[in-house]
């Protein structure tokens, strides 16, 4: 599987990727946004000023600059371009860990949590916009690793005593892992930049992760790391924006609008590209 494969929709669509160029802010094409009757949410969002979106750091969808802790990424873009073309606000980006984002949406601490994969379990906490992108959860692991002996063509390969995963902690992947996995160690860490450190400081056999980003570390390791991609694909989720309960359907709409025209003006894959090689081009 190469970095190419990452899905927008249902139907494939093909991304290419460049190779790694200066990371820069590429503005959402506005297009024409009809006027549309909102809920309170939003209204309420207007006379503050203020669109709140909850940041968990998942590369592409969302990252942060190490130099100047600019929040990028293809949710951030969509967050920013919702307050500033929609809703007429400025956005504010807080910062959160995945095993509270949940919890963020339901006490109000923010109107938007970016990046967050559609469950069955999630749905009766919270709501969900549409899909902005599809994925899975894949593994990264080091083709020099003496414990492999040869490529693994199977999640089984992976389940062995004497193997570890590094996982983000309250991740879909971290609930995949624990529920397939019945002998491998799991090592549960805060993000995903602590889990990309322990597979390359050789602490953890693999990496499960959103197969966006695996696909961006073996993009900036590609002669030591390899991505394995189980068949069929290890829980399949959409990545959508999510909302508290208490959101009018009226105002889910309305940001469904939004994420519609992006993919139809061709934003979606341009800030995706975008944010894949601004972080390829930041690991090397």
């Amino acid at each position: 599987m190469n970095i190419s494969t990452l899905r927008l929709s249902r139907a494939p669509m093909r991304i290419i990727i460049a190779t790694a160029v200066a990371c820069g802010s590429l503005a959402i094409q506005a297009g024409a946004h009809a006027e549309v009757q909102v809920g309170n949410t939003w209204q309420k969002v207007r006379e503050t000023g203020v669109l709140r979106c909850g940041a968990g750091i998942t590369p592409p969808y969302v990252t942060r600059d190490a130099k100047t802790q600019q929040y990028g990424g293809l949710f951030t873009e969509l967050c920013r371009g919702f307050a500033r073309d929609v809703l007429h606000v400025k956005p504010e980006f807080v910062d959160t860990s995945w095993p509270n984002m949940i919890a963020g949406v339901q006490s109000n601490k923010w109107d938007l949590a970016m990046s967050l994969s559609y469950t069955e379990e999630r749905a009766k906490a919270i709501k969900f916009s549409a899909p902005v992108v599809y994925s899975s959860v894949t593994f990264v692991y080091n083709k020099n690793n003496p414990k492999l002996k040869t490529p693994p063509k199977t999640v089984e390969d992976l389940d062995k005593p004497d193997l570890s995963v590094a996982v983000m902690s309250g991740s879909i992947a971290d609930k995949a892992v624990g529920a397939g996995m019945k002998t491998t160690n799991v090592m549960r860490l805060p993000g995903t930049d602590e889990t990309r450190l322990a597979l390359m400081s050789k602490r953890t056999d693999f990496m499960a992760d959103d197969s966006a980003t695996n696909l961006i570390v073996v993009a900036a390791h590609p002669e030591t790391l390899s991505v394995f991609q189980p068949k069929p694909e290890l829980v399949p989720q959409p990545a959508c924006f999510g909302m508290n309960k208490a959101i009018s359907d009226a105002d889910i709409d309305v940001l469904n609008k939004y994420i519609e025209e992006q993919r139809k003006n061709g934003s979606i894959d341009k800030l995706t590209k975008q944010a894949v090689d601004a972080t390829v081009a930041s690991d090397k």
